[in-house]
């Protein structure tokens, strides 16, 4: 059995990071993993995305349409735009925070953020959708910059990433982040404890 992940958002929110620590957290636990990476954007805030394939089964490393088992999306327009990934009844994490295009401010179709996340829930439920605070988040971490591992964490805590812990993903923490920045992490994945109920109860307002 495997689990298929696809990580989404725009160059700068920390995805490639985001896919490293679950890849670290996955093989912690002995689990084999596949990843693959699209990052030729990243610099100019253009769509970014991972594919993560946990545990045995998986021949390649690239998620079918139609079949991921999660999807956590930084950003909820890239979370629209990689959601034929998802397979029916598999979970949506998504941030609620936009990144509003260049395009939307130069005359280009506006950025409507409350048609996205109906859209959102509209075709994946209410069941299989979290929704994670974002400004809460920011407020309480005193920083954006730990929104990704936020998301992982309340991931985590969804049953998203198969057999892989939000403990599993502290010891990843340790391992790969940067030393100054291991304590702001853990405390984002401590900050999830409390997202997926808050979340899912939001959704259905």
């Amino acid at each position: 059995m495997s689990t298929s992940i696809v990580l989404c958002g725009v160059g700068g929110q920390g995805a490639v990071l985001a896919s490293k620590l679950l890849a670290r957290a996955a093989m912690g636990r002995g689990l084999s993993v596949k990843t693959a990476e699209t990052i030729g954007m990243a610099q100019r805030g253009g769509s970014v995305f991972s594919h993560v394939r946990l545990g045995e089964g998986a021949a390649s490393p690239l998620v079918g349409r139609g079949r991921a088992d999660a999807i956590v999306a930084f950003e909820p327009a890239e979370a629209a735009r990689q959601l034929p990934f998802l397979r029916a009844g598999g979970t949506l994490v998504t941030s609620d925070a936009p990144v509003v295009p260049v395009s939307a401010a130069t005359g280009g179709p506006a950025y409507d953020l409350a048609t996205i996340m109906s859209y959102l829930r509209d075709r994946v439920g209410e069941k299989n959708l979290v929704v994670v605070d974002a400004a809460a988040a920011e407020a309480e971490l005193g920083t954006a910059k730990a929104l990704n591992v936020v998301l992982l964490g309340a991931a985590a805590r969804a049953g998203a990433f198969g057999p892989v812990t939000v403990e599993d993903l502290a010891d990843a923490v340790r391992a790969v982040v940067s030393p100054r920045f291991i304590d702001l992490d853990l405390r984002a994945l401590r900050r999830a404890k409390g997202t997926v109920t808050f979340a899912r109860a939001c959704v259905q307002k």
